[in-house]
């Protein structure tokens, strides 16, 4: 009977608890201030333009969609895209010289060029080779083509916003710099995002970034950056018919002992630490020792010194496979070696969930009905992360899938599109007051 009671107690202590921890998280600092965002006619005038205009959105999805934007040849969707940003009414409209487009719309804190402003940004570029077709087919309400999701719509939902916040009249009182950044995706290595901090004209002015990217339901918030490094491999030998010259040293051999080496490494499941060989190459015919075999391999993890454990296991065990091939087969006209070039190199970090954007970004959510979940992600936001800057990524809204993939889709229904941009204009304007 008492252990009855002793457990019907704590239950009802418990119950207690979580709606006081609710009714807390519903009154925080930053709850209080999105229901301000939210409440104000500003922004109700904003989301009223944005329904009425969500045709129009689709349209510029459509058209930036159709502008190919290949790794290192965005150039044709920048043009365009500077000139939608010069036409949403942003001043100082520019391009830099890695390709990035941006612009400024002023906030009423003090001027002079010299004050924080707040970074709000998209990538132009895709994943896709030169050549892909990316016309935009559709199905009942979904678009499909390639890059159409990741990230051409967040692309057009920040001319949206920024057409539907100068008709409404918004104001904030930080500027807020509007940028479409080059060089996101693979190879690419975030070397956009890279100039915009450490070359770029507005590098000591950024206090906050806040980047759009991938299509989905709004509900997530990327705080934590993954890091990864990228290397191309090449084995060197002194090549030969495969015939005559049988016997003497194969890169081919040495290539395949390191990939079995490496994909027998142990990695941690916590924190998140993960490899692959993504592509390999070599060789000029069936009939020919090799004088050369490469493969590109990606490593990532949320923690950088797991990162660099493996890096340095990477090392060690390419040293391993050249000394068993050279000591396995004859070096008499040369030895096997090997190159590491790094390929790609992308810090890890992480925005503290506690921090005042991850905690305005999950207010907006819950605001909209939503469960705010926390991510680690490789994303444009990586770069002021890693420097100490306060920044997330937020997903574009509405759905989608395959990306990265010729079948690559995102549905337009108007409910779910607004939804998404109704959390991020809520947290930009929350952050910018």
């Amino acid at each position: 009977m008492i252990v009855g009671m002793l457990s019907r107690l704590q239950r009802i202590a418990m119950a207690v608890g979580l709606l006081s921890a609710a009714v807390t998280a519903q009154t925080s600092p930053f709850d209080a201030t999105i229901a301000t965002v939210r409440s104000s006619d500003g922004f109700k005038k904003a989301m009223a333009v944005l329904d009425r205009d969500h045709d129009r959105l689709v349209a510029e999805i459509i058209t930036l969609t159709e502008i190919p934007a290949p790794p290192f040849k965005e150039a044709a969707r920048a043009a365009a895209y500077l000139e939608m940003l010069r036409a949403s009414g942003l001043a100082d409209v520019e391009q830099d010289e890695e390709g990035n487009v941006m612009g400024v719309r002023r906030g009423t804190g003090p001027g002079g060029g010299t004050t924080p402003l707040i970074a709000v940004a998209s990538h132009l570029d895709t994943v896709f080779p030169e050549g892909t077709d990316v016309k935009v087919k559709r199905e009942g309400d979904r678009l499909l083509a390639p890059g159409i999701a990741d990230a051409t719509r967040s692309l057009a939902m920040l001319l949206a916003m920024l057409r539907a916040m100068n008709e409404a009249g918004v104001r904030t009182q930080s500027d807020l710099l509007f940028v479409g950044t080059v060089g996101e995706e693979g190879l690419g290595d975030l070397r956009g995002v890279k100039y915009l901090f450490n070359k770029g004209k507005y590098k000591d002015r950024i206090k906050m970034f806040v980047s759009m990217d991938i299509a989905g339901g709004g509900a997530g918030v990327t705080h934590g950056g993954v890091g990864s490094r990228r290397y191309r491999v090449t084995f060197k030998g002194p090549g030969g018919h495969s015939y005559s010259a049988f016997g003497l040293v194969n890169p081919a051999f040495a290539l395949a002992g390191a990939m079995q080496r490496f994909g027998r490494l142990t990695v941690p499941a916590t924190p998140r630490t993960t490899y692959s060989v993504g592509v390999v190459g070599g060789g000029s015919s069936v009939n020919v020792i090799p004088n050369e075999s490469w493969m590109e391999i990606d490593m990532r993890s949320e923690s950088r010194v797991e990162l660099q454990k493996l890096d340095e296991s990477l090392m060690a065990l390419v040293a391993d496979a050249v000394r068993e091939e050279n000591s396995a087969r004859s070096t008499a006209q040369g030895p096997v070696t090997a190159e590491l070039k790094l390929i790609g190199d992308r810090p890890s970090g992480e925005t503290p969930i506690d921090s005042a954007i991850v905690q305005t970004a999950a207010a907006s959510i819950r605001a909209a009905g939503g469960r705010p979940t926390f991510n680690w992600n490789s994303t444009d936001a990586n770069i002021p992360i890693s420097l100490g800057i306060p920044a997330i990524t937020l997903d574009a809204g509405g759905r989608g899938g395959r990306t990265h993939t010729l079948e690559e889709w995102i549905a337009v229904d108007k409910v779910a599109t607004l939804r998404g941009i109704e959390i991020a204009l809520a947290t930009i304007l929350a952050l910018a007051r």
